[in-house]
């Protein structure tokens, strides 16, 4: 079981500050927004964390590759994963559309972004290899290109959202390394999930996968910092349904009750010990 961090976009230096925070607490990796539009720039950020620390992992939570060139999103990330010796990982969904997609003219309609995403991850991965391919899709066309590959084999971890209920979602995740599990409501607003909503995903994704490694299954919620007990408690049932990963979301509650620092005195208050 590995404990991670999210935070919200934050300073470079402030992030990086955080982040050596954290792996001197305990934490196994820092996450950071991947927000839209002109805000700070996570890749950028995530270049100071890989200066700042020699253990913690690192990502975001979540890039949407969808409004980005995927070949510019795959040589940010196996340059920065070559850069702090392989300890990358790539979050992956459609986004949320209310963040801003449509103020800076970025495709909403989702079975578009799906498209796109697909697309995107395979791009990605291929240019990973850095073996010279061509590739016609609906919505990208690359001609005898190549890239280059990360520092970890046989790649960058890619985690993907992947909604109870919605085959399409859950199969793409069966092609990657880890399951963001979601679950919708008919307007497609978030519900909470629940463990036996992570068995039922888990299972179908292991029944379709040909990986051979481990999947990773990803909880991303909230625990008291001062109370070891009451934080097991509500942990302990997803680890038991197949958890691997819990990420603590340090980035709504400390906001309310003392800001930057109720965020860092909860970073380093350290993680539940399962």
């Amino acid at each position: 079981m590995k404990f991670g961090v999210v935070l919200p976009d934050l300073d470079a230096r402030l992030l990086a500050s955080f982040a050596q925070d954290a792996e001197a607490a305990g934490w196994d990796a820092v996450f950071t927004w991947d927000g839209i539009g002109g805000g700070i720039n996570p890749w950028v950020a995530l270049t100071a964390v890989a200066m700042a620390t020699t253990r913690l992992r690192f990502g975001t939570m979540l890039t949407a590759p969808t409004r980005r060139r995927p070949w510019q999103l795959a040589s940010e990330t196996a340059t920065l994963d070559r850069l702090s010796n392989g300890r990358l990982i790539l979050a992956v969904g459609l986004g949320a559309i209310d963040t801003g997609f449509d103020k800076y003219g970025e495709a909403t309609e989702r079975k578009i972004r799906a498209k796109r995403l697909d697309e995107s991850l395979e791009i990605i991965t291929r240019l990973w290899s850095a073996e010279p391919f061509s590739y016609k899709g609906e919505h990208y066309n690359l001609r005898e290109v190549v890239g280059q590959k990360p520092a970890q084999s046989p790649r960058v971890p890619i985690w993907v959202v992947g909604a109870l209920g919605y085959e399409k979602s859950l199969n793409r995740v069966a092609r990657y390394d880890g399951l963001l599990p979601a679950k919708l409501a008919e307007d497609h607003s978030l519900l909470p999930v629940f463990p036996d909503d992570l068995k039922v995903m888990k299972g179908y994704i292991e029944g379709k996968r040909s990986n051979s490694f481990p999947l990773d299954v990803v909880m991303e919620a909230e625990t008291p910092g001062d109370d070891q007990a009451k934080a097991v408690e509500i942990i302990q049932p997803f680890v038991d349904a197949g958890t691997t990963w819990w990420l603590e979301s340090v980035w709504d509650t400390p906001w309310k009750q003392g800001g930057l620092e109720g965020m860092r005195q909860r970073v380093k208050q350290g993680h539940a010990i399962i």
